[in-house]
């Protein structure tokens, strides 16, 4: 199967076509390294098997060659990412999307969308099943991501039921694992880089506000489930043990063996209080449940980011300081200027192969 991976440089993307390629599949990565990495993939260039186009897909996805698949994964993701992009998060929601679903249609090929959990933004429902139609701020500082999202959604449903397109959409909960950026301002990799420097954690709210993490091996395999499916969803993917973040703090120190502090801040605007995934659709549909139970995902993770130079885990570090008081972006190694968008047509001319 040939598999057209967006946002394929991204902490979540780069294990997907690591995946892809494990079993046999021919990949080609779309991302034109916003937030992703090109070091995330760096290992899979020597693959013959195995394409990277720099491109921007809100502006162009129009890629040679027939696709079996399109797995859409491209936008900024954690909340200091989509605070320091909004336009940039709102564009790959909206014509990213329409432009990966034409990709597709083209083809005749398989559509999954990664959507997430924010679509339910402060739920007032809890567990989150996928009848529930959300709690979302339209004109919030999540907007741009939560509505991005929610749009993207409908879009996928408006070429599936006019146009035929083999749509299949989930909704991803809390992922970790190693090739998270130690900036990205998300609960386990601010836990973990802080942890690793002796720093303080920084906990927003009273720490009783809950999350369900799920590993990321488990999540790729329930996206590669979807991929090889018929079914449309909306499913859940993620892992139902629901832990409050300061359970987790707890857990991290643990792990790491740091003697580092716990600090407490304001909540950030909108910053949901409860969340859990009923997966049972997931379950009964796709065969899927996550096997890798929190503490294993953790130590695995932690090493991974001990095994990082520690510049860069210090510079993480110093980078989420303070970051998301008030749902305020942060600057830091993430940070760099707009790249210049680029067309599919002239990115793969040259691109690596």
């Amino acid at each position: 199967m040939r598999v057209a991976v967006t946002g394929g440089g991204g902490f979540l993307g780069s294990h997907l076509c690591e995946a892809l390629l494990r079993r046999g599949d021919s990949v080609v990565c779309l991302d034109n390294f916003l937030t992703g990495e090109p070091r995330n993939v760096a290992h899979l260039r020597s693959n013959p098997a195995f394409r990277v186009i720099d491109v921007d897909v809100s502006v162009d996805a129009d890629v040679p060659g027939r696709f079996d698949a399109v797995a859409h994964l491209a936008s900024p993701a954690s909340p200091p990412d989509y605070l320091r992009w909004p336009l940039e998060t709102l564009a790959v929601g909206s014509r990213g999307t329409e432009n990966a679903l034409r990709l597709a249609l083209r083809d005749g090929a398989r559509f999954v969308l990664a959507s997430t959990s924010e679509v339910y933004g402060d739920p007032l429902v809890h567990p989150q099943e996928e009848d529930y139609w959300g709690n979302v701020n339209p004109v919030g500082p999540r907007s741009v991501y939560d509505e991005a999202k929610r749009f993207a959604e409908a879009m996928s449903v408006a070429y599936r039921r006019t146009l035929g397109v083999d749509v299949g959409i989930l909704r991803i909960f809390n992922t970790y694992g190693p090739r998270m950026r130690p900036e990205d301002g998300r609960v386990v990799s601010s836990f973990i880089t802080q942890a690793l420097m002796g720093e303080p954690l920084t906990i927003y709210g009273d720490g009783k506000q809950t999350r369900s993490f799920c590993f990321v091996d488990d999540l790729v395999r329930g996206i590669i489930a979807m991929l090889d499916s018929s079914e449309d969803g909306p499913f859940n993917l993620g892992n139902p043990v629901e832990r409050t973040v300061t359970e987790l703090a707890e857990l991290v120190l643990d792990i790491t063996g740091s003697t580092s502090d716990v600090r407490y801040f304001p909540l950030p605007v909108d910053d949901p209080v409860r969340r859990r995934p009923v997966i049972t659709r997931a379950q009964e549909r796709l065969g899927w449940y996550p096997d890798v139970d929190i503490e294993e995902g953790l130590r695995r993770t932690v090493e991974w980011f001990a095994s990082r130079p520690q510049e860069e885990v210090a510079a993480g570090a110093a980078a989420i300081r303070g970051g998301q008081l008030d749902g305020a972006a942060v600057a830091g190694p993430g940070s760099r200027s707009l790249p210049k968008p680029m067309s599919a047509s002239s990115a793969a001319a040259d691109a690596p192969v």
